[in-house]
């Protein structure tokens, strides 16, 4: 039976709302062990850029005073680097903002969208707080599959999210199964290209993602200053999208929501190619080696084209992803356990720098091998 929350003896959240499965960080700490190294979170190993590290510390002379609330001087630099147009921009409190907002704005409680099987958690929570129904689509061979998520649209579709790169798979489908989705979805149907880990695979023209949002009206491109520029604690997040939906959003988008030390930082640490290019190159390198040196010892290691790697465990008792977690924690190093995503047997592992990598293999070596 329904609750009367009007006649109940205290406030009781509307429905649904206590079904929604919260959202679960990768882990920070470690019982016991002081300075665990993380490689639990896709941070950027490499920290942040100087220059942006700089720009922050001049921006908190400035905490008295609220922020611009258009964010005009990152919506220029972001405008002037990839050639968007300013009044196209829409900023969040990292892009998770901003998939809530386009939840928010086109939600109703009966309608839906679709994502794939192991979608990023932070759409389905702003679906469901909407009142939404989340479609998962099953995946091919962990990518995202364009006809199963197409079976599942209906005229209840309201939004359709698919992340390329993938989190937490990191597999990536090419730019012409993008066009085929988009053309096929209905035109009131928003398809929403999260591109949080695009800069990690440096053999793909982005760009292309942006001409589709220039010249269609159903869609959104969004990035983060979260993974290739490192600033993940400052919550920068921004996404590309039409004028006339720009617009629809911002009505409900809170003010002031990117504070000043992190629009400066963004902006420093759009300019520093230099620290963008060193982010690349070190996943570049080690990337396929720990996915070689992964698979040496018989671990299924999924292709990647983002700053880590999913490694499927065996089931036999004794080398379980849940204790290659648990083992490698004990040893210091924090890795991320992806059930909550429907992959129990897998653990995700953030590229380290070269000493982070090697533990990680010889600790690993030594699971396999008890």
């Amino acid at each position: 039976m329904p609750v009367d929350r009007f006649a109940a003896e205290r406030p009781v959240p509307k429905p649904g709302i206590l079904e929604i499965e919260p959202y679960k960080p990768g882990k920070a700490k470690a019982d016991g062990i002081e300075n665990p190294i993380k490689l639990s979170a896709n941070e950027n190993i490499l920290g942040a850029s100087p220059k942006a590290v700089e720009a922050f510390a001049e921006g908190a002379a400035k905490m008295a005073l609220y922020p611009d609330p258009r964010a005009s001087i990152l919506r220029g630099a972001i405008a002037e680097k990839y050639g968007l147009e300013p009044d196209r921009l829409l900023f969040g409190c990292g892009s998770d903002e901003v998939f809530q907002l386009l939840n928010q704005t086109f939600l109703e409680p009966g309608d839906n969208i679709v994502q794939p099987a192991h979608g990023f958690a932070a759409w389905a929570i702003g679906a469901r707080a909407c009142g939404g129904e989340v479609r998962n689509a099953p995946e091919k061979d962990l990518h995202v599959d364009v006809d199963a998520i197409l079976e599942l649209v209906d005229e209840r579709t309201r939004l359709v999210f698919v992340a390329n790169p993938a989190n937490p798979t990191g597999t990536w489908i090419p730019f012409s199964e993008i066009r085929r989705l988009h053309e096929a979805l209905p035109p009131s149907v928003v398809l929403v290209l999260d591109g949080a880990y695009a800069e990690f695979q440096s053999d793909r023209d982005h760009a292309d993602d942006f001409e589709l949002a220039r010249h269609e009206h159903n869609v959104v491109v969004t990035r983060t200053f979260s993974k290739i520029h490192g600033l993940a604690s400052l919550r920068v997040g921004w996404a590309y999208l039409p004028a006339e939906m720009t617009a629809a959003v911002d009505r409900i988008r809170l003010p002031f929501n990117v504070n000043i030390p992190a629009q400066l930082a963004a902006v420093a640490a759009l300019g520093d190619d230099d620290f963008q290019r060193r982010s690349v190159e070190l996943v570049e390198i080690w990337r396929p080696w720990l996915t070689q040196q992964l698979s040496g010892l018989g671990l299924d290691v999924v292709p990647s084209a983002a700053n880590f790697v999913l490694v499927k465990f065996p089931s036999t008792p004794g080398k379980t992803a849940v204790e290659a977690e648990a083992f490698l924690t004990s040893r210091g190093y924090l890795v991320r356990g992806v059930a909550n995503y429907g992959l129990p047997d897998h653990v995700r592992i953030t590229i380290g720098l070269e000493e982070h990598n090697r533990a990680v293999v010889d600790l690993l070596a030594e699971f396999m091998g008890r």
